[in-house]
């Protein structure tokens, strides 16, 4: 079957991009549109899912016309979302009861603090492979549910329906034919029991979610439904046959396929994943136990987790906020206008810190500055700060699989930054290689629908499509990169526990 195409939608935190691939993998058609970002309170953050159906929708007609190519030429539609972000929406209307709330948001850190305090970390670990922390979608569920008049009460008679974002679109795609999730989403919600594969009922009924309202797990690669052509543009119903969050789909399309291989993706956080293969990792490094990816029947697979919320979303601070760029792409030259940092370190917990130190009440600090400080050394220390992280990650990941990283595959917006990119390997002291499509999240849900319908046969078909596009080997002397590595965590300590006495 290696006639037509695969369309993969990459719904993201701050926009979505519709990609249509071709059977070599080549990107044929693309286009992207930005959505809005609501900001309710300090540390609230939501999108409206209406607005990111349409914004798909729209996005989608625009890729095809790019491409050229005709809605009916598509084989299958995978999807790949931002994960952990709670919709919640009226099953006989298809409309959402409120808005999103979106995986940085961080309004349930009390509550988490409440559960922690009961003494339930250590079985919310063993059964979802997760930790206790406002990032996951669980405790939002419950804030939805306790927070909107009478919502509680129509998901408990059958009227409402909870997705992840993936979920959402399935829905709406199918015309409300399907309420569905994969194994890899379903693993980031707090919920789910990832040693039995199932929902599990201890957690729901601590968190008081009603089992009506959640959708029915299945593997990344099959096909869940077919696209209604009423909202499909008219066309012949297409299989929407690839599911897997953003981080999981990165993974497959980077082709670390087999127990060992990382990859760390750049978006609005990062995400460094190892996979560990069928064999079920937990985490002494507070790094997250995760479902990897499920093909058809095939046993599903894990990987390790490093999850660091704040990335790309300090180059868009850097560019919204202060207005420092004008755009996101410009960081690089600023960063270099500077030879190094001069001391200057930023510390971007906007939003609290990530892996390792899941620390929900860190808040940003630009620290080291003096007289001669520029706005140079303001870009260089936010780029600096996301390679700091992932090494972070890294040597937590080390520890725990008791595996060491020989390479590590890197992709999305920030992979195209060669300062980043050559500093994340003198800091790491490995090589840093960044694939030809660096799309890799959108092409691993590709992928998988293509898997799905037989338009990709294996594995090991896919893999032999990965493509170097550049590799960068570490150049900094071992002592000056642990001298730096060293007063990077001088600057973490301070900014942690900071929001602590807000309320």
């Amino acid at each position: 079957m290696s006639a037509g195409y695969v369309l993969a939608i990459d719904q993201g935190t701050t926009g979505s991009t519709v990609l249509i691939f071709d059977h070599d993998g080549q990107i044929r058609g693309r286009a992207y549109s930005e959505f809005t970002q609501h900001y309710p309170k300090p540390g609230w953050v939501e999108h409206d899912a209406e607005e990111i159906w349409l914004v798909t929708v729209k996005v989608i007609a625009e890729a095809l016309r790019a491409a050229n190519i005709r809605a009916s030429e598509l084989c299958a539609i995978g999807i790949t979302n931002q994960r952990e972000t709670v919709v919640l929406w009226d099953r006989a209307t298809s409309q959402p009861v409120a808005n999103a709330i979106v995986w940085q948001d961080r309004r349930t850190a009390r509550f988490c603090d409440e559960l922690k305090e009961q003494g339930l970390e250590e079985t919310v670990r063993r059964k979802t492979g997760l930790v206790i922390d406002p990032y996951f979608s669980g405790t939002k569920v419950k804030w939805l549910l306790d927070n909107v008049a009478g919502l509680r009460e129509r998901a408990g008679r059958g009227e409402i329906a909870f997705g992840t974002i993936d979920c959402w679109l399935v829905w709406r795609l199918t015309g409300g034919k399907a309420h569905v999730t994969d194994y890899s989403n379903a693993s980031r919600t707090l919920l789910y029991n990832i040693q039995d594969l199932r929902w599990d009922e201890e957690i729901l009924d601590r968190l008081e979610i009603p089992k009506a309202i959640l959708p029915d797990v299945k593997p990344s690669a099959c096909v869940y439904g077919e696209t209604d052509p009423e909202v499909f543009f008219g066309t012949r119903r297409i299989p929407v046959a690839g599911i897997a969050g953003d981080q999981q789909a990165a993974l497959f399309g980077q082709a670390c396929h087999s127990p060992g291989l990382a990859k760390n993706t750049y978006g609005t956080g990062s995400f460094l994943l190892m996979n560990t293969g069928t064999k079920l990792v937990f985490s002494k490094e507070k790094l997250l136990t995760t479902i990897a990816w499920g093909i058809g029947d095939e046993p599903v697979e894990y990987a390790l987790e490093g999850a660091i919320f704040i990335t790309g979303a300090a180059v868009q601070w850097l560019r919204d906020g202060l207005k420092l760029i004008g755009s996101a792409a410009e960081i690089e030259e600023l960063a270099r206008s500077v030879p190094h940092n001069e001391g200057v370190y930023f510390v971007p917990a906007l939003v609290g810190l990530g892996a390792p130190h899941w620390d929900p009440y860190a808040r940003g600090l630009l620290i080291g500055l003096t007289r001669g400080s520029t706005q140079g050394h303001i870009a260089r220390a936010v780029l600096e700060s996301i390679a700091y992280q992932t090494r972070d990650v890294i040597e937590a990941m080390q520890r725990d699989s008791g595996i060491t990283l020989q390479e590590l595959r890197c992709d999305g917006g920030a992979a195209v930054n060669s300062l980043l990119m050559q500093f994340q390997a003198d800091i790491l002291g490995v090589p840093v290689d960044v694939p030809r499509i660096v799309d890799t999240t959108a092409l691993g849900a590709a992928y998988l629908a293509g898997l799905a319908v037989g338009f990709w046969e294996s594995r090991a078909e896919l893999a032999q499509k990965w493509q170097l596009a550049q590799r960068y080997t570490p150049q900094l002397a071992e002592a000056e990169r642990e001298r730096l590595f060293r007063r990077w965590h001088q600057a973490v300590e301070r900014a942690k526990g900071w929001a602590l006495d807000d309320d």
